[in-house]
C-alpha cells in the first residue's frame, strides 16, 4: 500500500492525496509535521533530509520506491498508475503539463504564500500589512494570467482534466479561502468556472473542501 506522511493542512500533501484518489490507489496517510511534529525522526529523514514534509513510500518486494517532493510525486503517481492519461505520452503534452506544474511551485506558490501565512497562521495583532499587500499585489497578476488561458482551455492542458491541474487547483484552493474580511478577492470567472468543475470531482473530497489551518 501507497504511504504518504504529511498533515492534511500541508498545501503539499493535499496535492499527493488528491492524486492518489483520483487515480484510485489505496493509501495510508500518516500524520507528519506541523503540531503533530515527526520530521525530524532519524526514520523520517532517511525518507526527506529535508526535514518536510510530503514523503511517499510505494510498492514491494523488487519495485520499492520512496520519495519527496510534492510535484514529483504527482508525477510519479500519474506515471505509474495513469500512463497515457493523466501521465501524457505525447512529449509536447507531458511538457505542457510539466510546466504548469513548474509554475505552481516556482511562481504562484511563493506569490501567494506570505499573504496566507499572515491572514491564516498568524495572530492578527502580529501581521504584517506590508507582507499582505505584497503577496497580493504578486497573485492578482498571476490569476489574470490563467483566467486568460483558461478562458480557451477547459482544464490547464486542454479539454481534459490533467495531471497539472492537481497543484494549480491546491494553490487556488489556498487563496480563495483567505477570510473574506480580510481579502476582497476580484472575479476571475474562467478560473472559477474551472475550479467549481474541480470541485465536482469525488477525488477533492477532504483536500479541496479541508479549511485552512
Amino acid at each position: 500500500m501507497l504511504k504518504i506522511w504529511g498533515r492534511i493542512s500541508s498545501i503539499n500533501v493535499r496535492k499527493v492525496v488528491w492524486a492518489a484518489q483520483e487515480l484510485g490507489v489505496p493509501f495510508e496517510r500518516i500524520d507528519t509535521g506541523g503540531k503533530f511534529g515527526g520530521t525530524h525522526t532519524p526514520e523520517f529523514l532517511a525518507r526527506n533530509p529535508n526535514a518536510m514534509v510530503p514523503a511517499i513510500e510505494d510498492g514491494e518486494g523488487a519495485f520499492q520506491v520512496s520519495l519527496f517532493e510534492s510535484n514529483v510525486i504527482v508525477r510519479y503517481l500519474c506515471a505509474r498508475y495513469s500512463p497515457g492519461v493523466l501521465y501524457p505520452a505525447a512529449l509536447a503534452q507531458r511538457f505542457d503539463a510539466e510546466r504548469w506544474m513548474d509554475w505552481q511551485q516556482t511562481t504562484l506558490n511563493p506569490a501567494g504564500r506570505d499573504a496566507f501565512i499572515q491572514l491564516i497562521r498568524v495572530a492578527p495583532a502580529q501581521r504584517d500589512a506590508q507582507k499582505i499587500a505584497a503577496s497580493i499585489a504578486a497573485m492578482e497578476p498571476l490569476l489574470q494570467l490563467l483566467d486568460r488561458h483558461l478562458a480557451t482551455h477547459a482544464y490547464l492542458q486542454g479539454d481534459h482534466f490533467g495531471m497539472a491541474d492537481i497543484p494549480v487547483a491546491c494553490d487556488v484552493h489556498r487563496w480563495w479561502n483567505l477570510p473574506a474580511a480580510d481579502y476582497q478577492r476580484p472575479h476571475y470567472p474562467q478560473v472559477e468556472r474551472w475550479f467549481a468543475a474541480l470541485l465536482a470531482r469525488p477525488s477533492t473530497r477532504g483536500v479541496l473542501d479541508v479549511t485552512l489551518e
